[in-house]
């Protein structure tokens, strides 16, 4: 179920906006990038016909249509969009406070189920050494990672890799196929030796 308020001003916005693209039927989508992240950001932009996913939820609004990204959905819960008038014009804002939040259930994508994991159990491990890792893809069914901060070029890295990060992800998420590493760890200088 969607929990997103649009209050009536920024709809009006809204509305103006997509009046002044010149396009019979376009309307805003709405979706979480990197959602259950903290790199998460909220997003709206244009969905001229055609170019919304058809598996987007779609809410009718007085003077538009709302598709909204299913995976975004649990995310978006919450989420107030509103705009208020100024001297400049005015400003429109997204608060949406479960945007960074965890947020997976046995129906969740690998990918969510991946980052979870990665902020709320391997990160926090690693943060004692200055390290840092985060998921660049998902490819084929496995899980591409990236290390940073003292992690990147350091000595013991395989080692994590391997004991740490690749058996707890495969333990806890039987459908990932494996993990791959694609940080250049040529770069010592902020290695944790």
């Amino acid at each position: 179920m969607l929990n997103v308020n649009i209050t009536e001003s920024a709809q009006e916005y809204l509305a103006g906006l997509l009046e002044k693209q010149n396009c019979e039927g376009i309307g805003i989508r709405m979706f979480v990038s990197d959602p259950g992240t903290p790199k998460a950001e909220t997003c709206i932009a244009y969905s001229r016909p055609g170019e919304h996913d058809e598996e987007d939820l779609v809410v009718e609004y007085e003077k538009f249509k709302g598709y909204y990204e299913q995976r975004s959905i649990p995310f978006l819960d919450d989420a107030k969009v509103d705009f208020a008038e100024d001297k400049f014009g005015g400003q429109l804002t997204i608060r949406a406070p479960n945007s960074r939040l965890p947020n997976i259930n046995d129906d969740s994508p690998v990918e969510d189920k991946v980052n979870y994991l990665l902020y709320n159990e391997i990160n926090p491990s690693l943060a004692s050494h200055g390290g840092v890792v985060s998921l660049a893809e998902m490819s084929e069914g496995f899980a591409v990672l990236e290390f940073g901060g003292g992690c990147q070029g350091c000595s013991a890295v395989d080692l994590t890799l391997k004991e740490g990060v690749e058996k707890t992800l495969m333990e806890k998420i039987p459908e990932l196929k494996g993990v791959r590493d694609v940080t250049d760890h040529t770069d010592t200088s902020n290695a944790y030796m």
